[in-house]
């Protein structure tokens, strides 16, 4: 049996429909954040019954926010993990209605597309595929694999699986890109938007914003409609069990680092490998759940940043630097000026 990842959704016996985050899950259910509600007001819609999202766009603060519904309306959704040291939502197994798996959704709509917006997402899959010479390696997320989909506004979110596929698909993506075969990339007007819009969710200058929508390699547009690509682990990538190891928050901490591996950074949670760290020499990792910070510093960059310290005791012990974590709205990771 598929191990749960990032991406996959739930959806639960009330019809509520939970997105699964990272790799990380207790025995008995499922690390995952409401995404969408049924809602008589809701622009999504399946078999009449409409949906609405919890929350406007995926950022860690926004996600802690829905902890406080659920609280007051299922507080089986809300777990003290003390694998993390933290409050976090999930989905209890036994609340399970339907488990959603990107791929076997994907392969479903190649056998039968349903609407223009299922033939569009053929055509970008296979002109990836084909290009990065990759199979059996892409799945579908979001409102299309829930099947609540509306063709007339919705996007199209891919999964592609596994480290060596997904370089591959990020240079096949930035090659059609160029090629002009009906994929786009972000125009410099959207990037001045998705910059305006960030400026008071992050800690950031609208310089280091710059610098990082020039960087989005995943975002796109395929004959007009707009796409996300975001790589994620195959089960023999998936390393860590629930339990093995035990996250203990020290303190909030300010420092730089140089990257010396980034090649994990492609995923969610982004993952890098850094030494020099000034405050603790133990510090080996930043780790970050900010999705802006993914596939973005390389190995060489001298980085600044502002997270949490941790410390892991367990299987592996160490130190690392958590980055959009909960309770630390402040995180940010961005070059250092002497980089």
């Amino acid at each position: 049996m598929a191990r749960p990842k990032d991406r996959d959704f739930i959806e639960t016996i009330e019809g509520y429909l939970f997105c699964v985050v990272g790799y990380l899950h207790p025995p008995d259910g499922y690390t995952a954040y409401l995404k969408y509600v049924p809602s008589p007001y809701g622009k999504w819609e399946r078999d009449g019954v409409r949906y609405s999202r919890s929350i406007p766009y995926y950022q860690v603060s926004q996600v802690e926010n829905t902890y406080q519904w659920l609280k007051q309306n299922h507080p089986e959704y809300i777990l003290q993990c003390s694998v993390r040291g933290i409050e976090i939502s999930w989905v209890p197994k036994y609340k399970v209605k339907q488990y959603y798996h990107p791929i076997e959704r994907l392969q479903e709509i190649k056998k039968s597309p349903q609407d223009p917006l299922g033939e569009k997402l053929i055509r970008l899959t296979s002109l990836i595929e084909e290009t990065a010479g990759i199979e059996n390696s892409i799945g579908v997320t979001g409102s299309i694999l829930t099947k609540t989909h509306n063709p007339e506004f919705s996007d199209i979110d891919l999964t592609v699986y596994g480290k060596k596929q997904s370089y591959l698909a990020k240079k096949a993506l930035l090659n059609l890109k160029e090629e002009n075969k009906g994929i786009t990339g972000i125009s410099e007007q959207e990037k001045k938007k998705w910059i305006q819009n960030r400026l008071d969710k992050h800690v950031l200058n609208s310089y280091e914003l710059e610098r990082i929508a020039e960087k989005r390699w995943n975002y796109g547009y395929i004959d007009g409609v707009y796409f996300s690509i975001h790589p994620t682990r195959t089960d023999d990538e998936i390393t860590e069990n629930y339990g093995d190891n035990t996250y203990h928050r020290i303190r909030e901490v300010k420092d730089t680092a140089m990257v010396t591996d980034s090649s994990e950074s492609i995923y969610l949670p982004a993952v890098y490998k850094v030494s020099e760290c000034k405050l603790d020499s133990d510090v080996s990792k930043i780790v970050s759940y900010e999705g802006i910070y993914s596939s973005l510093f390389e190995e060489g960059d001298r980085i600044e940043f502002n997270g949490v310290l941790e410390e892991i005791r367990g299987k592996t012990p160490r130190k690392r630097i958590l980055v959009g974590g909960a309770g630390s709205p402040d995180s940010y990771i961005k070059w250092s000026h002497s980089g």
